[in-house]
């Protein structure tokens, strides 16, 4: 079985969170920020639909699979 962690899984600090920020901020710039964040969402959003889909598909495959 896959298991993934989620946000709880990460030990981050408010004060890490905060660096991470500015140091985007500093490359990325104020107006590209958004733009990033964005596709980095939809990256993920992807990314999750595709596990899921790997997943049931293991799933039904070992449906299929099983002795009778």
């Amino acid at each position: 079985m896959i298991r993934t962690k989620g946000l709880e899984d990460v030990p981050l600090s408010f004060g890490e969170i905060a660096v991470i920020l500015v140091v985007a901020l500093l490359i990325f710039g104020p107006s590209k920020l958004p733009q990033i964040g964005r596709a980095a969402g939809q990256t993920i959003q992807e990314f999750k639909k595709g596990m899921k889909q790997v997943i049931d598909d293991d799933r039904e495959q070992k449906k299929i699979d099983a002795p009778k």
